[in-house]
Formats: C-alpha cells, structure tokens, sequence
C-alpha cells in the first residue's frame, strides 16, 4: 500500500494479514470432498479409529483425487499460510474448497495491494478490476515482486478452481473481492485519521473477510441462514482480529514505514506516532496502548453471540480459534512495554493449549472470561481510559458467564472432532516449532 503501506486480513485473521491465526468453514452427513469433474458432493465420512495416523496423513489424504489444478491450489494455500492452512482442511465438507480458494483469491488481491513497486496508476484499476479476473482464465500478474508473487503469477490456476465452485460460492467470492479491492483502493494514499476511520478500514481489510466467510458457511448449508445475514456480527469478528494484530505490530510496522494506528488516538499523547517507541514517553505511548486495547474489546460481545449461534463443530473450531488468541495477544498487549520495544508473543504451550480447548462454547467463554480478568488486574488507577476499560471489562464479563448466552455445544462434539482439535493441535505445534522468533512466543497470525 502506498502512503501508509498494507496491512490487510487476507490471509484471514484475521484475517494487516490475518489471523491470520495475521483468517474458514456442517454436519457430519456432508464430511466428504466436491468433485472438481463433477461438481457434487461426494460422501466420504470420516472414521474415528483413524485418529492415531499420523496429522499430515490425516489432513492431506482426501486429496488423492483431486484435480491437479486443485492440489496445486492446496500447494499454495499451505505455502502461504502454513498454520491456517490446517484449520482449512480440516473444514467439512465442500466448504474447505470453497474456503481454500476464497483465501488464494483474497491473498492474491492483497499481494497486489502490498506490492510497493506497482505504480499507483496502474495499481488502483488492478484493484477495481481484480474480481473480473476471476473470469477471465488466461489472466494472470507477472510483475510482482512480492513474496506471494506466485498466486498472481499462477492465477489461472486458481481461477479455473474457483469457476469450478458451485454458483452460490461464486458470487459470493466475487462480491467480497470487489468490495475489498475497491476499498484497498481507498486506503492507498489515506492516512487512518479518525476512529471511525480506523473501523473502516478495518472493515475493508477484516471485517469483509468476517461477512464472506459467514455467507459461505449459510450458502453451505453448514450453517443457519441468520449467521450469513447478520453482517453486523460478522464485521466484529473480522475487527477484532485486526485491531488486535495493528495494537501488536507497532514496532515492526514503524520499523516497515507503515502506520495503522489511528492519529485520533495517538495525538492525544504525542506529536508524532513514532515518538511512542522512545523511553521518554513510555508513560503517554501505555495510555494510547490501552486506548486502543479498550477499543478493541468493545468486539468481545459481538463475538461471544456470533459464536454461540454456530452448530457444525468444524466451523465452530475454525472461527473459535483465532478469537481466543486475539483476547490472549491483547492481555499480553495491554499495558506492555514490550509493544513498543520488540515483539509480544503468547507462548507456543499456551497457543496449543488454546487450540485444544476452543472446541465449545462454554470453554470458549471460560477462556474469555479468564483473559479478561487478567486485563482487568492491569487496569491503572491513573489510566485515561481506565472508566471505558472498567466498563467494557464488566460487560464481557456479563456475556461470558450469562446462562442466557451459553449454549452447551456437548451433544454436537465425537471423537472424530476430538481427534480433529488434536490434529490442528500437532500441526500448528509443529508449524510454531518451525518459525523463527524469540523462544518460547508464538505468533498468533498464520502468515
């Protein structure tokens, strides 16, 4: 992005990049794969006394008889995103098609977005007119630089993967490309000023990614209609992954020449965002930290209901997830020096241990509750935000332990689910293993 630079949500998590985990989506009766040559659902459900395979066995066998095109797809989306990669396959059904090929066209989009080298004048029609290529199957971008190059460069194998998804797919990739491209747009050479700013782009980058996948998981039939409708909820979903991951990445943005944080917030406490990183102003840059993370917070309850509506437990696992890292991320965040030194990271245990517990409503809720009161223990009594913090603290708290809003998820968890959190469990261990970084952290983003 020019001006201020990317940060967007298309490697979901979360989909700046997402949650990516810096982000997905019933039944058991539907646990088999789409047919690339016939275009239909093809029963293959899975067995629980295969749960001791080993992970990459387990996650990549259904892959057998794929498309060539459609393999290279999961190539990609593994090359990619690594971590979040796992969660995606680990989706029921057809839906973990048509996920894995919304990612790579949203990745590919954002390629586009982050490419400093593509001069404005043609970037800004590119990103107008990137939902059209999804149509066009020889189109493809070879001027990129990016890392991820590979996706625009190789673009017609995606794009064929995605006219083989079914129409009500279709056109819902296609809209949220248009939208997201269209608001990349905007953000190009504006600066996030005010707060409702930030919400928006947020919203462009997150929030997006948060209403397409809700209308897949409904266009699936996987889910109730109302969880595709209501884009409301859906919007928080994708905002509090984002804020959570623009509150994280101060010090590596400032250090990129980028800049997310909104001046409405900043300005408050000093005269430039950059002057936050120095030991002088560590008092006022902690005040502006947890303006932010207060801010963030207000989410929580529109994730505790979007959350408590869904029923097929792999959806569930692929959504639950990335929230609960976000409230771990900002409870190490809030009032932490750390932010504007070097990198704050939850420990790989702690990641894992989230992975395998985020498998229900009630253990989702207990996880929020808990990480909520760890913020609140942090809450100064000389915080400028201290009364919104206080307030917001008290309503999550309210959401997380209301009986009304629990809603025991027991009945819909098997073993083959016990065994699928295990897996994500081993494979993200793994992944987490294999990335560099200070020992013992974890990046919560599968990017």
């Amino acid at each position: 992005m020019a001006g201020v630079g990317g940060k967007s949500a298309a490697s979901f998590s979360v989909l700046k990049r997402s949650f990516s985990l810096r982000g997905s989506p019933r039944s058991v009766l539907t646990g088999g794969r789409r047919s690339a040559q016939e275009g239909r659902l093809v029963a293959r459900p899975p067995h629980p006394l295969r749960a001791h395979r080993h992970p990459a066995y387990v996650c990549f066998s259904y892959q057998d008889s794929m498309s060539e095109t459609l393999r290279t797809c999961y190539v990609y989306l593994n090359q990619t995103s690594r971590s979040f990669a796992a969660v995606i396959q680990a989706l029921d059904g057809e839906l973990r098609h048509a996920v894995c090929i919304f990612y790579l066209v949203l990745r590919a989009l954002d390629t586009v977005e982050d490419d400093m080298t593509i001069p404005l004048e043609k970037k800004v029609p590119l990103l107008h007119d990137f939902h059209t290529f999804l149509y066009q199957p020889e189109w493809c971008f070879t001027e990129s630089r990016e890392k991820d190059r590979r996706v625009l460069e190789d673009f017609p194998t995606i794009s064929v993967e995605f006219r083989n998804l079914g129409q009500e797919y279709r056109d819902v990739i296609s809209d949220i490309c248009h939208r997201m491209g269209v608001g990349m747009a905007e953000f190009l050479e504006k600066k996030v000023a005010s707060m409702k700013e930030w919400d928006k782009y947020c919203h462009y980058v997150a929030g997006l990614v948060g209403i397409g996948l809700s209308r897949l998981f409904s266009a699936s039939q996987l889910e109730d209609v109302e969880v595709g409708r209501d884009t409301e909820l859906a919007n928080s979903m994708g905002l509090f992954l984002q804020k959570t991951n623009i509150i994280r990445d101060y010090l590596e943005d400032q250090q990129q020449g980028r800049a997310f944080w909104p001046q409405e917030a900043w300005s408050q406490f000093a005269s430039r965002l950059e002057d936050l990183a120095q030991p002088q102003h560590l008092s006022s840059a902690l005040s502006c930290l947890n303006l932010l993370v207060t801010d963030a917070l207000r989410h929580v309850p529109d994730v505790i209901a979007y959350l408590s509506r869904l029923r097929n437990q792999s959806v569930f696992n692929f959504c639950a997830i990335p929230q609960v890292m976000a409230i771990a991320t900002l409870s190490a965040c809030y009032n932490n020096p750390q932010v504007f030194q070097g990198v704050v990271k939850i420990r790989k245990g702690q990641a894992v241990t989230l992975m395998m517990q985020a498998t229900n409503m009630g253990a989702v809720q207990s996880i929020i509750a808990q990480y909520s009161q760890e913020i609140l223990q942090k809450v100064s009594v000389t915080d400028p935000s201290r009364e919104k913090t206080l307030c917001i603290l008290n309503l999550i708290c309210e959401k997380s332990l209301s009986g009304a809003a629990l809603s025991s998820r027991a009945h819909h968890i098997s073993p083959v689910y016990v065994s699928a959190a295990m897996l994500l469990a081993a494979l993200s261990w793994q992944y987490l293993n294999a990335t560099a970084g200070p020992p013992g952290g974890a990046d919560m983003q599968g990017h």
